[in-house]
């Protein structure tokens, strides 16, 4: 059953600010700490200009949304088999989950942008 459990695996490809990117393999049961610590943990040898001091600071950006600490990558619903892209950035804090109105913005037709003359 060995074969199952790899068909079951979230294959990841991290890049991070400065286009540097790196491959991981994780379990759908793994949240976005856990992601972290693991990067944190086994910090690959071309990204050590960019090493960070600790795993609490690393965030993960999926589909232009931060992913909070207890979301596992099941949760995202992503095509097995298939390497999904997330972007790796060093940040302190999170914004809050609906902030900006984030959530009920995608929902309404209305535009928020603006035009500068």
């Amino acid at each position: 059953m060995s074969n199952q459990r790899d068909l079951d695996m979230v294959h990841l490809r991290l890049i991070l600010v400065s286009g540097k990117t790196q491959d991981f393999t994780f379990s759908p049961n793994d949240s976005a700490t856990d992601i972290a610590k693991h990067v944190f943990d086994n910090w690959p040898a071309g990204w050590e200009e960019e090493r960070v001091s600790s795993p609490s600071i690393l965030r993960l950006i999926f589909q232009g949304r931060f992913l909070h600490g207890n979301v596992t990558l099941g949760a995202l619903k992503l095509p097995p088999g298939r390497t999904t892209v997330m972007h790796l950035v060093a940040r302190e804090t999170l914004p809050e989950p609906n902030s900006h109105g984030q959530r009920n913005r995608e929902k309404t037709t209305e535009s928020n942008c603006c035009l500068l003359l």
